[in-house]
């Protein structure tokens, strides 16, 4: 491979920066800023972070630390391939829908225990090693279908948008107690039923006459909307199958 290719801070993580590199022994390893910064971030969020605060973290001159990263853009690269970990391996017998089910399960667990990580800007496909083997394991679940190599990273990018995009919406909703959560869906309703008026909002004053909850920590859905986008990833299959 040429080194010359990657980013340093990709180099670093995957462990083949110029093995030659020129100045004194590193004083610590990249993965040490990595946990210093999702230390701050997942104390105060994303707006808390940056490179001085992640410096005196680490008890060195932010100077200093820009010798292992070079911009805060590197360090968010950083912090997403330790804050994600890898996902758990799922058995080879398990079918294409339980795979990625549980692939789907792990990835929103991530970003519930670090949800800072959706304020992250997606700039580039991942390419640090922890996320490559997410794509792996993603791309994997669906290796026993006739969905072809296009059709898998389609498919498993469909559930990924998914994941992101529901979690986005309900994370602080899902960090609400029960009784919290249900004040608060009846708060919306009240405030929403006073501003719909039947004649210009007709179909949403149409629902408001079903009880639903507008604030919903309930994980079920979740599942309920996965299981919809999986059904149609399930049609696309059985198409490609015919």
């Amino acid at each position: 491979m040429d080194e010359s290719e990657l980013p340093r801070v990709l180099q670093q993580l995957w462990g083949i920066e110029g093995r030659s590199r020129p100045g004194p022994k590193p004083a610590f390893q990249v993965s040490d800023i990595g946990r210093a910064a999702i230390k701050l971030a997942d104390a105060g969020g994303l707006g808390a972070l940056s490179m001085s605060k992640v410096a005196a973290e680490l008890g060195v001159t932010t100077m200093a630390l820009y010798r292992y990263v070079e911009s805060k853009d590197d360090l968010y690269v950083v912090m997403l391939d330790q804050a994600f970990g890898l996902p758990a391996r799922a058995s080879g017998g398990d079918g294409w829908r339980d795979r990625i089910t549980a692939w789907a399960t792990s990835f929103q667990a991530a970003l519930l225990k670090h949800p800072w990580i959706l304020q992250v800007p997606v700039v580039e496909p991942p390419l640090s090693p922890n996320q490559l083997v997410w794509m792996e394991e993603g791309l994997r679940a669906f290796e026993n279908t006739p969905l072809t190599p296009p059709d898998r990273m389609s498919a498993m990018l469909l559930v990924n948008i998914y994941v992101r995009g529901t979690t986005g919406l309900s994370a602080s909703m899902l960090s609400l107690p029960p009784d919290e959560a249900a004040v608060a869906g009846e708060r919306y309703a009240r405030r929403l039923r006073s501003l719909a008026d039947p004649d210009r909002f007709p179909t949403i004053a149409a629902g408001l006459d079903e009880p639903q909850d507008y604030v919903d920590n309930d994980p079920s859905e979740f599942y309920f909307g996965l299981t919809t986008v999986l059904d149609g990833i399930e049609a696309l299959i059985n198409r490609r199958s015919g």
